[in-house]
């Protein structure tokens, strides 16, 4: 059997594979904002002087790092609702993209941290400057700056691995495609013209992110590091 391609069917859907992309995209930004603030947060607990406070995020991120994307997201989903803390399908899938991707900008952000050298350290005590502005203006800038490639794969991955919120049904692009495939039972051509759909949105935000380096760390754009 010859296959006959036939994309007019699963193109007429467009305003719903471009309803499915923007949902894509919210709950990407929203993780990446919360899931960076939230990675920061635990990458400078893990590095501090509280002892409470990073062995409890150790465990927080190892036992994120170690479970499935997809369980996390029916614990938060179906466990929380089952305890009377009931959540919509786009916020309970964002909390768990929160809660996942902060865990690995948890481990990103501390190799930074750790590779500032102790004499940067020293210096700015000598200088006087108190814990926090040694935070603000010695440790996290260069920190982030080094490992802000890496950061910006791990979100672009992040974006790719919200198909997964399909599962509880939130409106995002591939729970589009699986409605639109099985109403004009077009499974490649439906499907193919998803894979390119995430393959424009990937270009999209690794091009967001390289012109927020470009403007962020203006000593590598001088310095003409890849950002």
């Amino acid at each position: 059997m010859r296959y006959q391609f036939d994309f007019r069917a699963p193109l007429a859907y467009w305003p719903d594979f471009l309803a499915g992309a923007a949902t894509t995209l919210g709950l990407s930004l929203a993780a990446t904002v919360f899931g960076f603030l939230l990675g920061v947060f635990c990458a400078l607990a893990r590095t501090g002087r509280t002892a409470w406070l990073r062995r409890g995020c150790a465990v927080y991120v190892e036992s994120i790092r170690n479970t499935p994307l997809l369980v996390q997201i029916f614990i938060v989903y179906f466990g929380l609702a089952s305890v009377g803390i009931k959540l919509d399908a786009f916020a309970a899938a964002t909390a768990a993209l929160v809660i996942n991707v902060g865990a690995y900008t948890s481990e990103i952000v501390r190799a930074g941290i750790e590779s500032i050298p102790e004499s940067q350290l020293e210096a700015a005590d000598c200088l006087g400057l108190s814990r926090r502005q040694v935070l603000m203006h010695v440790v996290l800038p260069p920190a982030i700056e080094r490992v802000y490639p890496a950061l910006t794969s791990q979100y672009v991955l992040l974006m790719l691995a919200s198909s997964i919120t399909s599962q509880i049904s939130a409106e995002e692009l591939t729970a589009v495609a699986n409605r639109i495939q099985s109403d004009t039972f077009r499974s490649v051509e439906t499907y193919l013209i998803v894979a390119a759909a995430y393959l424009v949105l990937s270009l999209v935000m690794r091009s967001l992110f390289w012109c927020a380096g470009y403007v962020a760390f203006p000593r590598r754009r001088r310095l003409g590091t890849p950002i």
